[in-house]
């Protein structure tokens, strides 16, 4: 017996659901708590320093040459090779003056013959950034409450901004567990997916509301049984759609990760991470957050099953 995506009841199995990502919210704070995140220079301070030469790098040499530039190999943090071994991505756990930076510049670029590309961080710097990544991601947040209240109704922003909240803590937590770097590319990873998840869950949200709008004609009422049809049968009716459109970035992001340079590769995964959790959201949870939420207005005595 075939599994038919049309046919399933979305909404029967809601416990379920929620139980599940419960315990996937305990398990990412949890997460969180024990091992916390893997933050790039960017959130931090150091530097990072990208070689790229016509042959291959060896570790070694990348040592010598910083050696020879005036600073301490000892203070570098991590060598990541890309393109082959062409391309070497060298951090530093420190802050380097102009005039340091100048030295490994013309040294490094003595040596390969191509002008390294170098980039330092401040502990000041890297707080702020970590600051307005937070507010960034809180604002697009708040952003969608207002767009989405004022499109629909409050509940429907609320179950929206809820099932987001899920997707990046999911993330996060996948980060977290992997000890994955966290840089500037995560938090555009992050604000991508709140984009699809967003769009994804607003069109079920679309077609709650027309098939709501049909139930109520002439002013009817609706119990909360035939709340729980309209909102599976919604489902239902915009799991294709949801499905091609997120399997169809899938393996655009897919490809990313496995042919990308190294330095998009965090983004890519997730990205990858995202979309999935996403998808997951806005079929399982935001449509039926909002069914409880909605049927608590109602004043009902009798519960689905």
């Amino acid at each position: 017996m075939s599994f038919n995506p049309t046919k399933f009841d979305y909404v029967k199995h809601r416990k379920i659901y929620f139980a599940i990502t419960i315990a996937l919210v305990i398990v990412s704070v949890l997460l969180l708590s024990f091992r916390g995140l893997n933050l790039g220079i960017d959130f931090t301070q150091g530097t990072r320093v990208e070689i790229s030469s016509e042959n291959q790098i060896k570790e070694a040499d990348v040592r010598s040459v910083i050696e020879e530039s005036g600073i301490d190999a000892a203070e570098i943090d991590g060598i990541q090779f890309a393109q082959g071994g062409k391309l070497a991505n060298v951090t530093f756990v420190g802050e380097f003056s102009q005039n340091q930076i100048s030295k490994m510049k013309q040294t490094i670029e003595t040596e390969y013959k191509k002008e390294p590309s170098i980039s330092t961080v401040s502990a000041q710097v890297g707080q702020e950034i970590a600051r307005n990544a937070i507010y960034a991601v809180l604002l697009a947040s708040l952003g969608i409450v207002i767009y989405v209240s004022f499109r629909f109704q409050p509940l429907y922003g609320i179950a929206t901004v809820l099932a987001l909240l899920h997707d990046a803590l999911m993330i996060v937590a996948f980060f977290s567990l992997f000890q994955i770097e966290v840089n500037l590319y995560f938090i555009a990873a992050i604000l991508t997916i709140i984009g699809y998840s967003v769009n994804d869950t607003i069109v079920t949200f679309d077609r709650v509301r027309e098939n709501l709008g049909l139930a109520e004609k002439g002013g009817r009422k609706v119990s909360f049984d035939e709340l729980a049809h309209i909102v599976n049968e919604s489902i239902q009716q915009t799991i294709i759609r949801s499905i091609n459109t997120v399997v169809t970035v899938i393996m655009t992001a897919a490809a990313l990760y496995i042919f990308g340079s190294e330095a998009i590769r965090g983004f890519s995964l997730a990205l990858l991470v995202g979309l999935i959790m996403g998808m997951y959201s806005s079929i399982f949870i935001a449509a039926q957050l909002w069914l409880v939420m909605k049927g608590r207005t109602l004043g009902r005595t009798k519960r689905a099953s």
